[in-house]
């Protein structure tokens, strides 16, 4: 009877000591807090806003699809390879993306914003500008293209913004701005791109093949790579110029590859010739009908067992070129048809050539 006397004065003593407390913690008026009035946003809130709100429709999710066997078994199975990110290019339902993004599928599908998905096919690739253009069969009000700026008259601090599918999470955006212009980045192929725009927008894996736009919500580059260490966003990404993209994919959607001015010529193996002591682009051989047959260049021949050195191309239009990859670029700068200077040593002496480019494959 004691013990149970003091196991009810206990509990009281508890109750009393703890209600208040348990009124102090856990008050019966607790109410949620008044909310403090926000104003307005700020303008370039509401500009990254609209970007966002505007572009978004015209940003799609790219995934590329492999056949592969099963370990047990002669079946093929299809399997994702890889993700990425592109832009709906008009109302004929033409993606733009990298060409690295879609390189090794075998079968490509596009997601788009309303998260309908639609079987790709490629209509053609510039795999040394690292730019494809493929086609989905989407109904044209669900095509929105997106606006198209350009990238010459670019600053260096101007703000920009990346949208895409970094690590497979769509729809997102990231700002920053212009870095640096005129950088040098290289394709799959082993090939320099150059006009890169350099851009500290954060650009992750998947964001690959987006778009990178100015203030204005205009297309000014394709999202192409990063240098990262790690793989991931460190501060500096590349993009490809929106006016080499706005050159390369009317030519893309018809003919499916790039027409690209040459010479008519096949150059001697530049390790050769750099072993060789030659500085410039040494020709191997002049193909028939050709503006170089035309304009009288000589190949590299033999005669009485020795090698006759043809003619070396050591500039383009007045502009020095040291290397292969010197001479492409020059020429790139032409267009099937100009005619142009080439600056040639022949035999210790130098000769101006005019010449007018051809189409090569």
């Amino acid at each position: 009877m004691k013990r149970l006397v003091l196991a009810i004065l206990v509990v009281l003593g508890l109750w009393f000591l703890v209600d208040p407390l348990r009124q102090y913690y856990f008050p019966e008026n607790a109410e949620p807090r008044a909310v403090t009035a926000r104003g307005d946003l700020a303008a370039d809130e509401q500009n990254t806003i609209d970007i966002f709100r505007n572009n978004s429709p015209s940003v799609v999710y790219v995934t590329s699809i492999a056949l592969r066997r099963g370990f047990f078994s002669m079946n093929a199975v299809e399997i994702p390879q890889g993700t990425g990110s592109g832009f709906i290019w008009d109302n004929q339902g033409r993606i733009v993306t990298n060409y690295h993004v879609i390189s090794d599928a075998n079968r490509v599908q596009v997601t788009m914003a309303d998260n309908s998905t639609w079987k790709a096919t490629l209509v053609g690739a510039a795999p040394d500008k690292d730019i494809a253009v493929l086609q989905i069969e989407a109904p044209r009000h669900q095509l929105r293209p997106i606006a198209v700026g350009r990238s010459k008259d670019l600053q260096v601090g101007q703000k920009v913004f990346a949208i895409g599918n970094p690590f497979g999470l769509d729809q997102t955006i990231t700002s920053g701005i212009i870095s640096a212009l005129n950088r040098e980045i290289t394709a799959v192929t082993g090939r320099v791109i150059r006009g890169a725009i350099q851009t500290d927008a954060a650009i992750n894996p998947g964001n690959s093949g987006g778009p990178l736009l100015d203030s204005a919500g205009r297309l000014i580059g394709i999202n192409t790579s990063i240098y990262s260490p790690s793989g991931a966003y460190a501060g500096i990404g590349f993009a490809v110029a929106v006016d080499i993209v706005n050159e390369i994919v009317p030519q893309l959607i018809k003919h499916g590859r790039i027409i690209q001015p040459g010479l008519g010529v096949t150059l001697v193996d530049e390790r050769v010739a750099k072993n060789m002591g030659i500085e410039g682009a040494l020709i191997l051989r002049v193909e028939t009908d050709s503006p170089a047959e035309a304009a009288g260049l000589r190949p590299t021949t033999q005669y009485r067992g020795e090698v006759v050195l043809g003619d070396i191309i050591i500039a383009v239009g007045g502009v020095k070129v040291q290397s292969y990859e010197d001479l492409r670029v020059e020429i790139e700068k032409f267009s099937v048809g100009s005619e142009i200077i080439l600056t040639i040593l022949r035999e210790s002496k130098l000769f101006d050539v005019p010449l007018k480019l051809t189409a090569i494959n």
